[in-house]
């Protein structure tokens, strides 16, 4: 099977590969479809012939697409990401959704925004390094991103945080309203690291919600 390739086609198999895998609501927004069924359609199509693969991975969740190696070939990409750590499954489902809100909220090209699978791409793999979920270039300050959803040992935290305020005008923190040990310790932590910034979880999933 043969398809003739359209440059929202590219604009797919990037988005992928840059936040290594997405949901097809996900594709749907960043690829600019009309509805949700066109989108669908062309991912089929893309599936078909073997660019991108969907895979049902834990229950609960819809199909999440990958690049393949054909795709990556035939799309020049950089890199791909093919196998996933399951823990991580939500928690990256919840970064791309960041991604779409600060996208949306600020008209932020998807060039303005890293993800952390760019930036491991940029630098290298070095593991003792850490690297924010999202980098975002706004009003003319260098912005990192931390989705957090589990708690930390406090020197952990702590490190990431000076980190970040070493390296950026200003560091988001997304945490669940619910999670008051993780927003007690970031309080803590603006005492001596005063670029830090929380915005609800739920708030970032209403608004998906609404688009």
């Amino acid at each position: 099977m043969n398809i003739i390739l359209q440059e929202r086609d590219y604009v797919i198999l990037q988005s992928i590969t840059k936040y290594r895998f997405l949901l097809g609501r996900q594709m749907k927004i960043l690829a600019s479809f009309s509805g949700q069924r066109a989108c669908d359609r062309r991912l089929k199509k893309l599936t078909d012939v073997g660019y991108i693969e969907k895979r049902h991975i834990i229950y609960g969740i819809p199909y999440l697409y990958f690049v393949t190696p054909k795709g990556k070939k035939i799309f020049n990409l950089d890199f791909l990401t093919q196998s996933v750590h399951i823990e991580n499954i939500m928690h990256d489902i919840n970064v791309v959704d960041t991604a779409i809100y600060f996208m949306k909220t600020y008209s932020l090209p998807s060039t303005d925004i890293a993800s952390e699978r760019e930036i491991k791409h940029t630098d290298g793999f070095n593991k003792k390094v850490h690297r924010p979920d999202l980098v975002i270039n706004l009003n003319n300050e260098t912005i990192c991103i931390e989705i957090e959803l589990a708690v930390k040992q406090f020197a952990r935290l702590e490190k990431n945080v000076k980190d970040n305020f070493i390296t950026y005008d200003k560091q988001i923190w997304i945490v669940r309203k619910e999670s008051t040990k993780i927003l007690d310790n970031l309080k803590k932590l603006e005492r001596s690291y005063p670029n830090i910034e929380v915005i609800y979880l739920e708030k970032i999933q209403e608004f998906i919600k609404s688009l």
